[in-house]
């Protein structure tokens, strides 16, 4: 796999990546759930309103 082939995967595996982060926050969003994610080591649920 050449630099160029190995650069375009790795694009395209960072935009599934944001892809999914979205879907995730808008599913949260819609279903008025809670996100839980980690901060400074610290676990955290964070209300739809505090999601961007």
């Amino acid at each position: 796999m050449s630099e160029f082939e190995i650069r375009q995967l790795q694009e395209r595996i960072d935009a599934g990546v944001l892809l999914a982060q979205k879907r995730l926050i808008e599913r949260t969003k819609r279903e008025n759930g809670d996100l839980v994610v980690i901060r400074d080591g610290k676990i955290m649920h964070l209300r739809p309103d505090e999601l961007r």
